[in-house]
C-alpha cells in the first residue's frame, strides 16, 4: 500500500510558504496579482462565498507555531479567544459562545429553541438554507417568508408568523447580498416576544458599507432573546479551518451549551483566529479587495445589461433575464463554478467575488453562453 506522509518540518515550511506570500497581500492590486492560470486548466471557484486571498500572514504563523500543541487539548487557546472576542465586541465572558464555524451555531441554535415541544423556525426565502434543514431534522415547523421588494426580509410578515421558537434573520443575506435596514431590524428586535428567540446572522458584517446597515450586538444587553452569529469563514479567509462564535445574554448561552460536543473547534483554528484578530490589516485589506474586484464585475455586467441586486457582501446576485440553472451547468463546462438554482429567484445566478483575473475569466465564460 502506497502512502503519503509530511514531516513536521514539511509542513511547517509549506505554511511558512504560505505566510511569506500572504505577507504581500496589503500591496495587492490587480496590476500586481499573479497571474490566474487559464480556465481550461484550473477551475474558477465562485460558488462558496469563500474570500480567496486566505487568512492573515499572522494566521499562518500562529498555525505553524501551534504545530507542536496538536497533542494537546485547546482550552487556554478557547479561553484566549474567548478573552479577545469579549473585548472586541463589548460583552462579558460568558456571553461568547465558540462554534465548529457559525454553522455550529446555528445547528445549536436550532436544537435548543426548535422542535415539536419548543416552536417553529421563521425564516425567508430566500435565505440561509442550514438552519432550515437542522430545525427540520428537529421536528420543528419551518416558515418560509417571501423577501420583500427591496430584497431586505419581510420582518412584519415573519413576526405574524412566529408565536414562539426562533426567528432567523441573515443580515446582510445570503443569497441576495442584500440587507434589511437597521431602523427595522432595531425595531423588530423591540418588538419581538420574550418568547421568541431571534437570532441575527452576521456572517457578512465586515463587507456591509451602507449607513442603512450595522450590527445589532449593542442591543443584547436589553434584549434577553436576541443572539448574534459571526464567523471567521469571510473576510478572515477561515472557511476550511472551522471557526465561528455567537454573542447573547448569559443565560442565552448556557442554554445552547449542552448540545454542543467538547472542544469542537481545533486548535489551528484557534490559533489562526487570535492571530487574526490581532492583524489590522486583514479586515481593510479584505474590504478593500473586494469591493475593487465587485466594482469591475457589476460595472462590466452594468454594461451587458444585467443588473444586479445592490450588494452588500462578498458575492453578487445576477438577474440573468432567464433561468438560470442551463446557463450554471454552461459555465461549469467552461470550470466556471457559481452558485445552486434558488428557487425563489429562478433567474437570478449568484457570484462570488473572487480576484480581479478569476472575475475576468467568469465575464469571459458568461459572455460565451449569454450571447
Amino acid at each position: 500500500m502506497n502512502t503519503v506522509s509530511i514531516s513536521r518540518r514539511r509542513f511547517a515550511q509549506l505554511l511558512g510558504a504560505g505566510a511569506a506570500a500572504a505577507v504581500a497581500k496589503p500591496a495587492f492590486s490587480f496590476a500586481a496579482e499573479p497571474i490566474a492560470q487559464p480556465a481550461t486548466t484550473s477551475v474558477v471557484r465562485l460558488s462558496s462565498n469563500e474570500n480567496p486571498y486566505g487568512p492573515s500572514s499572522k494566521a499562518l504563523k500562529a498555525m505553524s507555531d501551534a504545530f507542536d500543541l496538536s497533542c494537546r487539548y485547546p482550552d487556554e487557546h478557547v479561553d484566549e479567544l474567548i478573552q479577545a472576542l469579549a473585548k472586541l465586541n463589548g460583552v462579558n465572558r460568558d456571553q461568547i459562545l465558540l462554534g465548529d464555524g457559525s454553522g455550529e451555531i446555528l445547528k445549536l441554535c436550532a436544537e435548543t429553541f426548535t422542535g415539536s415541544t419548543r416552536g417553529k423556525l421563521v425564516a425567508a426565502d430566500p435565505t440561509f438554507e442550514a438552519i432550515l434543514n437542522h430545525a427540520r431534522v428537529n421536528g420543528a415547523e419551518v416558515v418560509k417568508v417571501p423577501l420583500n421588494r427591496s430584497f431586505g426580509h419581510d420582518l412584519p410578515k415573519m413576526m405574524a408568523a412566529a408565536k414562539e421558537g426562533l426567528i432567523y434573520i441573515c443580515n446582510p443575506n445570503n443569497p441576495t447580498a442584500s440587507i434589511t435596514p437597521r431602523n427595522e431590524v432595531g425595531e423588530f428586535i423591540a418588538k419581538a416576544p420574550s418568547q421568541t428567540m431571534v437570532l441575527v446572522d452576521e456572517a457578512y458584517y465586515h463587507y456591509a458599507d451602507s449607513p442603512d446597515y450595522e450590527s445589532v450586538i449593542p442591543l443584547i444587553k436589553d434584549h434577553p432573546n436576541l443572539i448574534v452569529a459571526r464567523t471567521f469563514s469571510k473576510i478572515y479567509g477561515m472557511a476550511g479551518l472551522r471557526c465561528g462564535y455567537c454573542v447573547a445574554q448569559r443565560e442565552m448561552i448556557e442554554r445552547m451549551r449542552p448540545h454542543q460536543p467538547w472542544d469542537s473547534v481545533n486548535i489551528m483554528a484557534l490559533a489562526a483566529a487570535i492571530a487574526s484578530l490581532n492583524d489590522p490589516d486583514q479586515v481593510a485589506n479584505g474590504k478593500r479587495l473586494n469591493t475593487e474586484a465587485k466594482t469591475f464585475v457589476t460595472s462590466e455586467l452594468d454594461a451587458m445589461g444585467y443588473k444586479q441586486i445592490p450588494s452588500q457582501a462578498n458575492f453578487i446576485m445576477v438577474d440573468v433575464k432567464r433561468p438560470v440553472a442551463p446557463l450554471i451547468q454552461a459555465l461549469k463546462q467552461r470550470n466556471v463554478q457559481v452558485g445552486r438554482l434558488f428557487p425563489a429567484l429562478p433567474n437570478h445566478m449568484r457570484v462570488t467575488i473572487g480576484k480581479k483575473t478569476e472575475m475576468e475569466s467568469f465575464l469571459s465564460a458568461f459572455r460565451q453562453i449569454a450571447a
